[in-house]
């Protein structure tokens, strides 16, 4: 496995974290696929750990400060790297995400989160939270917007997303927000940004029909899988797992239409929302 690269330990908490595990680890002279065997877990995962694609959990931080002798600093700082803005289900996902170079979605219902708008984001965290107050709304709003920062790069992360046509289909929060909320998506699309493909609904029976799928690629870490449902996620590191649902994608990109269809078909029904609206 190849080494980690150097983090900046500025970036995060969390990346600090993975630094200082490395240091103590090769003074130690221990392989990632030594320590992970003292922790009982794989050599991904402490690369994983150490890459800062994943979050350390206090039981694994108890052990590190055992097998390595660090006293208790990583007990002492876990809980620091795991404070994040988002939801516990979705934590660890979007921390990922934000380091990945390369990402690839199946969006089953929604717009996928790094491509909307705020208008649509806070169309779907009204329906999610009916009686939440306003400052709750924004501040899910503002963090939904701050992972989206990672698209400003011009290159990284590859964004490749597979949208569902119920995406679409569904207006939600109203014909102007929809057609913003696309115009949005293909204006990326046609700057070369990001590619998307429409599953549509004449596929038929598909791959992924029990929910939503997200795969991520790392420089120095094993990939993962994220599958989310309803206020829960799941990330998976197992190999074997993250191959199936790399073949799923693959069966996903192959059922839809092509990107230049995708996108004609999305430029069309953002003008139809576009004429619903007009008086």
């Amino acid at each position: 496995m190849p080494g980690p690269k150097d983090l900046d330990p500025s970036s995060s908490p969390r990346a600090l974290l993975g630094a200082e595990l490395r240091h103590p680890r090769e003074k130690a002279g221990l392989s990632q696929e030594e320590l992970g065997q003292r922790l009982f877990v794989s050599g991904s995962f402490v690369g994983q750990l150490e890459a800062g694609t994943r979050r350390m959990q206090p039981d694994v931080a108890r052990l590190l400060d055992e097998v390595l002798g660090t006293e208790d600093f990583f007990q002492r700082n876990c809980g620091a790297a795991a404070r994040s803005r988002y939801p516990d289900h979705f934590a660890e996902a979007a921390e990922a995400e934000a380091v990945a170079t390369e990402i690839k979605e199946y969006a089953p219902l929604l717009i996928p989160g790094l491509l909307q708008t705020p208008a649509y984001a806070r169309a779907v965290f009204r329906a999610y939270r009916p009686t939440a107050t306003e400052d709750v709304i924004d501040e899910l709003l503002s963090a939904r917007l701050e992972r989206a920062r990672v698209l400003t790069d011009p290159t990284r992360p590859l964004l490749w997303a597979v949208l569902d046509e119920a995406v679409l289909r569904r207006a939600t929060g109203g014909p102007t927000v929809m057609a913003e909320a696309l115009r949005h998506v293909t204006a990326l699309v046609r700057q070369h940004r990001i590619i998307v493909q429409v599953l549509p609904f004449s596929a038929g029976a598909h791959a992924s029909m029990t929910g939503a799928l997200t795969l991520l690629a790392f420089e120095d870490a094993p990939p993962l899988a994220f599958i989310e449902g309803p206020s829960m996620g799941r990330l998976e590191d197992d190999p074997a797992t993250v191959a199936r649902h790399e073949l799923t994608y693959d069966l996903l990109r192959a059922s839809a239409l092509s990107p230049r269809e995708s996108l004609a078909l999305t430029e069309s029904v953002a003008e139809d929302y576009a004429h619903e609206d007009q008086p």
